[in-house]
C-alpha cells in the first residue's frame, strides 16, 4: 500500500471505482493510479457478498493530487456540496476538460459540471477574481454554462 498525503479526498463510489479511476486519469495530464486493493473473495467471508473483486482502497494522483476512492455500495451517493476545482490556463484548457468531464447539462452553471459519475468540477480559468470584480462580469458569469473568458473580459 503506498504512503498516503496528509490530507486527501476520498470517492465512495457504487461498483464504478476502477472504472472512474481509469477515466479520471486519462482526463489530467500527470496522472497515475498507485494501486488497487480488491475486496476478498465473497466466500471467505458472508460480509463480502457480491464485493469480490471490487475496489476496497484505490489509490489514485489527478496532476500532483493525490486521491483514495472505494466501491462502498449505493448507500451514498455525490451531490454538489462538494466539487473540485480546476484552474485552467486559457479557453482551450477550459474547453477541453469541459468536453471530458460534463455529462449532465441540467447540473451546468457558472462554470460548474457533473461527470458521469456524478461528481461536480469547477472548470474556471486560473484567474476568476480579476474576471469577476465588477457587476457586470458577476452577471456574465450567473449566465454562462461553461465559463467563456471572452465573455467575461468585455462584460
Amino acid at each position: 500500500m503506498a504512503e498516503l498525503s496528509p490530507i486527501q479526498p476520498c470517492l465512495w463510489f457504487n461498483d464504478q471505482a476502477r472504472e472512474a479511476m481509469e477515466y479520471y486519469v486519462s482526463v489530467f495530464p500527470n496522472s497515475r493510479i498507485t494501486s488497487i486493493d480488491e475486496y476478498p473473495d465473497e466466500s471467505l467471508d458472508e460480509h463480502f457478498s457480491g464485493m469480490s473483486g471490487k475496489v476496497l482502497n484505490g489509490q489514485f494522483t489527478l496532476n500532483g493530487v493525490d486521491f483514495v476512492c472505494l466501491d462502498g455500495g449505493p448507500q451514498f451517493t455525490f451531490n454538489e456540496s462538494i466539487s473540485f476545482v480546476v484552474a485552467c490556463r486559457d479557453q482551450e484548457e477550459i474547453d477541453r476538460y469541459w468536453s471530458r468531464l460534463s455529462h449532465v447539462p441540467e447540473s451546468e452553471q457558472c462554470g460548474w459540471c457533473k461527470d458521469r459519475f456524478g461528481v461536480s468540477w469547477q472548470i474556471i480559468p486560473a484567474n476568476m477574481n480579476e474576471l469577476t470584480r465588477r457587476p457586470e462580469q458577476i452577471r456574465v458569469m450567473m449566465g454562462q454554462k461553461k465559463i467563456v473568458i471572452d465573455e467575461l473580459v468585455n462584460a
